[in-house]
């Protein structure tokens, strides 16, 4: 379905970060689909190992400037954009100095201080989601890749829902093999009642700290769609996707029809 918008909210993409199979599909995905008609905007994290003056990056003042509010504290929303060659697709970069190093840092920050990896993943969605919102753009499909964008089904779903940039779009969620060790921090799901969800919420989230596993659920009951975008993928959450009853893309390794397979799906949620 041409001119349709496509919003993809990403972990990692190349070529600003190296080669992984999650940013090697974050970008060839996006790119194939702008091609075939839609139209695209990407997101992700300003980590601190971006070199900005290679990649050509530039904060967008207009969109900068935002305070989002984390565990009662303000956090300062920084908008970077640089546009990816040669599809000439616009790639987003949601920063803050709270949860993004800057300087010469080799790892990413959801390794390197795994402990704020709660606050990072909430500032980052609202990051994107209140960016979206200032460029009155409305796009028919979301799709999230990468546990970095877990939360998005949940706020779009809950806090977002009736906002006219969202109110017709369909979320999709990608599972990859992209999991993370131990849990996130205690406080949690106190954080997220801060952002005025309720306990019925996240109920998902349960009693226990929340790991890997906990989050790509809270994902996939918020979520419109799933898609098994890795052959190694979590079999728990390939097959919590399953009995869900949602719309599944199973996972096909055949790079060359990649792109039509996700352009019918995206168009089967939008009819």
């Amino acid at each position: 379905m041409a001119h349709q918008k496509i919003l993809y909210i990403a972990q990692e993409i190349s070529p600003y970060l190296p080669d992984t199979p999650l940013s090697l599909m974050n970008r060839h995905i996006p790119q194939a689909i702008q091609e075939s008609g839609f139209e695209v905007r990407t997101f992700m994290p300003k980590y601190g190992c971006i070199n900005e003056r290679r990649n050509q990056l530039h904060e967008v003042i207009r969109l900068s400037g935002m305070n989002i509010i984390i565990d009662d504290t303000d956090h300062p929303l920084i908008i970077k954009v640089a546009t990816l060659q040669p599809a000439r697709m616009q790639v987003y970069f949601i920063d803050n100095e709270d949860y993004f190093q800057h300087g010469s840092v080799k790892e990413l920050e959801i390794k390197l201080s795994p402990g704020d990896n709660d606050e990072r993943i909430m500032f980052f969605v609202r990051g994107v989601i209140e960016t979206v919102k200032k460029l009155r753009w409305e796009p028919a499909v979301i799709h999230c890749s990468g546990w970095i964008s877990a939360l998005a089904p949940l706020y779009l779903k809950r806090l977002y829902q009736d906002d006219p940039s969202f109110r017709q779009s369909k979320v999709v969620y990608s599972l990859h093999d992209d999991g993370f060790d131990g849990t996130f921090d205690g406080r949690f799901a106190e954080k997220l009642k801060m952002d005025e969800f309720k306990d019925a919420d996240i109920e998902t989230l349960g009693d226990s700290p929340v790991d890997y596993v906990t989050l790509g659920k809270l994902a996939i009951d918020y979520a419109d769609a799933i898609v098994e975008a890795s052959g190694n993928a979590l079999p728990e959450l390939v097959e919590y996707a399953e009995k869900s009853g949602k719309p599944f893309m199973r996972y096909q390794p055949d790079a060359e029809t990649q792109a039509a397979r996700y352009a019918e799906f995206y168009n089967t949620l939008i009819q």
